[in-house]
């Protein structure tokens, strides 16, 4: 039997990227553009290339698909304040690669207010930007600031003329960013979506799981689930870690065996619409905890459930984090993992030799999602519509000084979690974290 297909939320519409425009134009002196590159395919080797993926903050304000285009917002601009430059309508290249929007079709589908193909850009550009004080643009991007640079040197050579080029640069990234970390309704659905299929991705990893798979079989049947469920896939790359490659935070290799006795580390998401979800289960291989595992899961998971409850509006994620960090050096001293003090302990850092990250971060188009983290130099209060993780965990070195049950143990769990006016949502609860759940999910297999 096929797996179910679950119904799709529906795209954002061109009147919410066209508020998304408006809104930051309205934060820009009237003499200012905005210039914005999008994406451009990246080989892979020779002469194919990595599927395509859109520039985040492009396709914020766009959600155009493809690459090699460029975004100016001009405002007060009378013949349109958006202009679109994209690929040309090529029937030869086309017929290789797929059919092209074209200059039209950006306009039809996308909403600016102008568009032209990029074999125009180079003579429009100085024109439309002539005149114009302020160049916001991300000063990151060596494609932007090139691109910006060209066009001031033609118009200062034009000086004599009359050519006003801009006269200074400035990081749009700030205001965009800003703008960025408090989700819209169509997002949080787009969010909701990608979390529920990575919440059945895990599920299906943990029915699939059993001692003599590798890695890589639990990988496969996440990312089929992702791809099974119209996501694009995988978010960021699977993180599969069986035993201690559960103790290595970012390992991606996924090709060990699974053992009889281990746990089973996943750390995954899908994307939906660009969207990330972002989940981390930890299970037993054979789908019995032992009574250390068991010991060690039971505080990850009471930190965890705790730092959850507590996301709420005024909270801030450094409150998050040093509860957990108290709540997990309690538990180690009482395990006897650390000795003394659990003041001491925090304040020397000895609990980092088990817990190295911090408990959250923003998630939305990219998975570790744009946003200050401070405000005027203080932890930044949580609003509603800001979506964050919460990934407590805990890592115990294979060493001889650690008693022999606990070694080479690595647990981690992470949600997704909304901020609401009255609390906080969890968009991951499909993907069982509590002992019991999961031993009863394993044992239907």
């Amino acid at each position: 039997m096929l797996p179910e297909i679950l119904p799709r939320p529906a795209p954002i519409a061109n009147d919410e990227y066209l508020s998304r425009r408006l809104a930051l134009m309205a934060a820009l002196p009237a003499d200012s553009a905005v210039l914005l590159p999008g994406a451009s395919l990246v080989t892979r080797s020779r002469d194919s290339e990595f599927p395509f993926r859109q520039d985040s903050d492009f396709h914020y304000l766009t959600g155009f698909p493809e690459p090699d285009a460029l975004l100016l917002l001009l405002p007060g601009r009378p013949e349109g304040e958006s202009v679109l430059f994209c690929q040309d309508r090529n029937p030869l290249m086309e017929a290789w690669t797929g059919i092209r929007l074209g200059a039209e079709g950006a306009v039809r589908e996308h909403g600016v207010d102008q568009a032209f193909e990029n074999d125009e850009r180079d003579e429009r550009l100085e024109a439309l930007l002539d005149g114009r004080r302020t160049l916001y643009l991300p000063l990151d991007s060596p494609e932007a600031m090139a691109i910006a640079e060209e066009v001031r040197g033609a118009l200062a050579a034009k000086a004599r003329r009359g050519a006003c080029p801009p006269e200074a640069l400035a990081d749009v990234a700030p205001l965009l960013h800003e703008a960025r970390l408090i989700k819209s309704e169509a997002e949080l659905a787009l969010l909701r979506h990608a979390a529920e299929i990575s919440a059945r991705a895990h599920v299906r990893a943990m029915r699939a799981a059993r001692p003599g798979l590798a890695e890589y079989h639990l990988q496969t049947e996440l990312e089929h689930e992702f791809r099974w469920q119209g996501g694009t896939g995988p978010a960021y790359a699977s993180i599969v870690g069986g035993g201690a490659n559960a103790c290595v935070l970012h390992y991606i290799e996924n090709h060990a065996p699974l053992r009889d006795g281990d746990l089973v580390l996943i750390d995954a998401g899908a994307e939906f619409d660009l969207y990330a979800g972002d989940i981390t289960r930890t299970f037993p291989v054979s789908g019995r905890f032992s009574a250390a595992q068991r010991v060690l899961y039971a505080l990850v998971l009471k930190v965890q459930e705790r730092a959850v409850a507590a996301v709420r509006p005024g909270a801030t994620l450094v409150e998050l984090h040093d509860g957990v960090v108290r709540g997990l050096t309690e538990g180690l001293i009482e395990l006897g993992l650390l000795e003394g003090e659990v003041p001491a302990r925090i304040d020397d850092e000895s609990y980092r030799r088990f817990y190295l990250h911090s408990t959250s971060h923003w998630l939305g188009l990219d998975v570790h999602d744009v946003g200050t983290y401070r405000q005027g130099g203080e932890p930044r209060a949580l609003a509603p519509g800001m979506v964050v993780t919460v990934e407590p965990g805990l890592y115990v070195p294979d060493d001889d000084d650690i008693p022999e049950a606990f070694r080479g143990i690595g647990i981690r769990i992470e949600d997704d979690v909304v901020v609401t006016a009255s609390g906080h949502a969890v968009l991951t609860a499909g993907a069982p974290k509590g002992m019991d759940e999961i031993e009863a999910l394993m044992a239907e297999k």
